[in-house]
């Protein structure tokens, strides 16, 4: 498996050093160009057109259901390769949600298992060379966020009522200073939405944007191109890594946030 590993990621990068080669001789590389929006339908990107966006983020959800519904959904005893791995995924989320959440998070555990599916899915389809990575842009990011943000707060009220609010006054800090943790507290709970859209786009499209480079050099470097090509090799398996983490990140932040809004008494 190992050696299997080695050898497709090798052929991906070989591909993806000719895919995002410039154009021009010389190292004209633009690391930012992949992650420009395009439609489809039109010449202008318009609220209705069908762009490189739109079409990756349904193929992110025509994934996620051919692996969830279509996978599992023989549920034989012993189970096969799709099956096996959408039971790991369903189990390594529950038992997540268990754990930082707690008894009382677990009615939102297909919320959050939606949500980490769906980030994994669109962060594996961007390392397709040719794609369009839909989670470098924090026009996608953001929502994800804001829906997250705008959730734990109405739970957060529907539950504990004006008791939510006991979530910025640190009853354990001395009197004196609990007026200036409220003001700071209330501050980081605004900026979570900004941090946690960030936080993915910036990481998804950082680790894009050197393998962009490094493939600009092979392009480049002719007889050589056999030294960046080692240096994709090695960048494209921390991707790899880096689509899982940083989706299980965004996960169990919005455990951490939901976990707050269900017990929100320091």
């Amino acid at each position: 498996m190992g050696k299997l590993f080695f050898y497709v990621a090798l052929a991906l990068v070989l591909v993806s050093g000719v895919i995002f080669a410039p154009e021009h001789a010389g190292l004209a590389i633009h690391p930012m160009d992949q992650f420009e929006v395009s439609s489809y339908t039109s010449d202008n990107v318009s609220m209705f057109a069908i762009t490189n966006v739109t079409v990756w983020l349904a193929l992110a959800v025509a994934a996620v259901f051919a692996l969830m519904v279509m996978g599992s959904s023989r549920r034989a005893i012993v189970p096969g390769r799709a099956q096996s791995i959408a039971e790991l995924a369903y189990g390594f989320i529950y038992k997540m949600v268990e754990d930082v959440a707690g008894k009382d998070g677990v009615k939102f555990f297909p919320y959050i298992m939606t949500l980490f599916m769906f980030i994994l899915m669109a962060n594996f389809l961007g390392l397709i060379p040719g794609s369009f990575t839909t989670t470098s842009h924090i026009a996608v990011t953001a929502v994800l966020a804001a829906l997250v943000f705008f959730t734990v707060t109405i739970v957060g009220f529907v539950k504990n009522g004006a008791g939510f609010l006991g979530l910025f006054w640190v009853s354990s800090a001395p009197l004196a200073l609990r007026p200036i943790l409220a003001v700071i507290e209330l501050i980081s709970y605004f900026v979570r939405p900004v941090s946690h859209s960030i936080r993915l786009a910036g990481n998804v499209m950082a680790g894009h944007a050197v393998l962009k480079v490094f493939a600009g050099f092979a392009a480049a470097l002719g007889l050589f191109s056999f030294l960046p090509i080692f240096a994709i090799t090695a960048v494209y398996a921390l991707e790899v890594l880096v689509a899982f983490i940083q989706a299980y990140v965004f996960t169990i932040l919005t455990c951490v946030y939901l976990k707050d809004a269900l017990h929100p008494s320091h």
